[in-house]
């Protein structure tokens, strides 16, 4: 029986990808790393250190380590004072019928500093948890933030699903043993074929749990 559903946050929840890609590629020009949105919304759902990591690495950077806590400082100061955050249509109401029958949980790779922030402007008081991308040292696309979050739930893997929207936070949650769904906000439905079920779109994925709360799962 489902008693859980797990959501990522950016692409998800809020429309904030663009932002976070114009945070990125500021502060990659900084250091003299040419990467593109694309590449950011591939490596979306890692966290800092090792969206760091992976992007510089296909840009051809080479970037010491003692210069990453540096380039997360100056990512999150420009997204912070840049961003155009908005919450996609319908997800609050897709959210308050949920609560009423659900667990409610967030997993990004977000900075706890930026979720709180949101979920203070958009989500008061609706979900029960959430794991961070400092939360865990191996961030998507590995299991461990999903698996944190079953673990703070309190509830078995076959009674959670999970809303991504990016290829490596789908890989995280099925790595974790959890049943996904898939929505493509950032890129095409294809990169997202791991996921259980791919829906088109928020008003389809709001369908989609108005359908599971009347079977009573």
């Amino acid at each position: 029986m489902l008693r859980s559903i797990i959501f990522d946050m950016d692409g998800v929840l809020v429309d904030s990808m663009p932002s976070h890609a114009d945070a990125w590629i500021a502060v990659s020009k900084e250091v003299g790393a040419d990467v593109s949105r694309e590449d950011i919304y591939e490596i979306e759902g890692a966290n800092h250190i090792l969206g760091i990591q992976w992007l510089f690495e296909k840009a051809g950077r080479q970037v010491e380590p003692h210069l990453y806590e540096e380039i997360k400082r100056k990512k999150v100061e420009f997204f912070s004072a840049n961003a155009s955050i908005t919450p996609f249509a319908g997800i609050a109401e897709c959210l308050s019928d949920l609560k009423r029958h659900y667990s409610l949980a967030v997993v990004t790779g977000s900075d706890r500093y930026t979720v709180n922030s949101i979920m203070e402007d958009f989500f008061p008081d609706v979900f029960d948890t959430f794991v961070c991308g400092e939360d865990v040292h191996y961030g998507k696309p590995y299991p461990d933030p999903y698996l944190k979050a079953v673990e703070l739930l309190g509830v078995r893997k076959d009674e959670c699903i999970v809303v991504e929207n990016a290829p490596m936070g789908v890989e995280s949650a099925k790595k974790a043993g959890l049943f996904c769904v898939g929505l493509p906000t950032y890129v095409p439905p294809s990169r997202l074929s791991l996921a259980d079920l791919v829906l088109h779109d928020h008003p389809a994925l709001y369908e989609y749990f108005k359908k599971l709360i009347l079977s009573g799962n």
